[in-house]
């Protein structure tokens, strides 16, 4: 008998996120219009053999990362808050957790995206080691993900933003995440991707409504303000302050109406008078600023923009992303300003449409530019924005990047 296939490495490469619109609206079950960047991370899993990790389940390391991540099942590792050992960690436990212990496993990554910069590196993380580990060990070809996840792309962003997060996926039962208490437009984007296109997606329910291109000849430039974003930093508390905020304001809907809506989207679209019922039950100013922001970005913002794109309406695109700038920057509260600045000057130095984006409170800006002035357009950008905020030259970068493919699988070996 030929014995059977047995892989001997399992590959991927998960590229970062471009949210072109819909700030903090997929935890709310809304909108967004999200594309793929050119950039990404690439994982390598083998099996574990060295003598000298003997009682080692997972060993991981990167020169792009610092520091070497060796996990003990049962062990916790005491790894900081915000160190990239945390994602892949917690990608291990939970798919050990759901699916039954995993092969002693050593993942290998290479990254050229740049960390904690609004382009979802935490997200590409916890995907690409997930999915790697996934099928060194075989998982896709069980019974349990044929019934949970299949083949259906959709179904795995959403098991792999629980794993994120911490929540449970149908019949795959919650664990500790990362902290944060988000959503899967992340992995959305980084999963579902269409190379030259931005797709608009719903989460309550989970939906692709429609890929949109972009318009010939153009290109994203990214401007990396140097402002750590990292959302198990610094910046969780303030995330999750504005995640907090729509379920105290989805709870008061509930409450006030005898409803069991399970998210703010759901919520508003009830009936024609909902939105106004909505701001009568949360009461609290601050809760009704975050609903106003919500309702405008996810419902009018970003099917508007992706409207504009159907039809080749460059400046209409152009206005609907710099109202969604504005709103983040009025209602939102999620922008500093590094990312202000940078917005504005991208619209004086031309571009045709300009955003913050990602989870905010630092991270990055997107611009849209003719792909013959990327280059020249990238450098002014940035050489005004470290002039203006010098401390943060060191950390500062520009990026171009393609509207550009989803996550793939890199051909794995096998022995026999």
């Amino acid at each position: 008998m030929t014995p059977m296939a047995e892989p001997v490495e399992a590959s991927w490469r998960v590229p970062g996120r471009i949210e072109v619109l819909g700030k903090h609206t997929d935890y709310a079950g809304g909108n967004v219009l999200v594309g793929a960047a050119s950039r990404g991370i690439t994982v390598t899993a083998r099996p574990l053999t060295d003598p000298d990790a003997a009682g080692l389940g997972l060993r991981a390391h990167s020169a792009a990362f610092p520091g070497a991540v060796c996990l003990t099942r049962g062990v916790d590792p005491g790894l900081p808050a915000g160190h990239w050992g945390r994602y892949v960690a917690t990608a291990w436990n939970r798919l050990r957790a759901n699916f039954g212990e995993l092969p002693p496993a050593e993942l290998t990554f290479s990254s050229d995206l740049p960390l904690a910069s609004g382009m979802s590196s935490s997200s590409a993380l916890v995907v690409a080691s997930a999915l790697a580990l996934a099928d060194l060990a075989g998982l896709r070809e069980t019974e349990l993900w044929a019934s949970e996840l299949g083949d259906d792309r959709l179904a795995w962003a959403s098991y792999l933003a629980s794993v994120e997060n911490g929540s449970t996926y149908r019949s795959l039962v919650g664990h500790a995440g990362v902290g944060t208490r988000g959503g899967s437009e992340d992995h959305t984007g980084m999963l579902c991707s269409l190379p030259g296109r931005l797709g608009q997606f719903g989460f309550d329910p989970v939906a692709h409504h429609r890929h949109v291109p972009l318009p010939d000849g153009y290109v994203f430039v990214i401007a990396v303000s140097g402002v750590s974003a990292e959302k198990t930093g610094a910046a969780l508390a303030d995330y999750n302050r504005a995640s907090d905020a729509i379920a105290a304001s989805l709870a008061r809907w509930n409450e006030a109406t005898g409803r069991a809506d399970r998210s703010l989207a759901a919520a508003v679209r009830s009936a024609p008078d909902a939105v106004t019922r909505l701001m009568a039950a949360v009461g609290d100013e601050a809760l009704r600023t975050r609903v106003d922001h919500f309702v405008q970005e996810s419902e009018l913002f970003v099917p508007a923009a992706a409207d504009a794109l159907e039809r080749g309406d460059l400046a209409g695109f152009g206005a609907v992303s710099a109202d969604s700038q504005l709103l983040a920057e009025a209602l939102l509260g999620n922008q500093v300003p590094e990312t202000v600045a940078l917005a504005a000057s991208a619209r004086q130095l031309g571009a045709a449409a300009v955003s913050a984006f990602g989870a905010g409170f630092g991270g990055s800006v997107w611009a849209l530019v003719p792909r013959a002035d990327a280059e020249g357009f990238a450098a002014a950008w940035l050489e005004r924005y470290t002039r203006d905020f010098p401390a943060r030259a060191a950390t500062a970068s520009t990026i171009v990047t393609e509207a550009d493919r989803a996550a793939e699988p890199v051909v794995s070996r096998v022995s026999v």
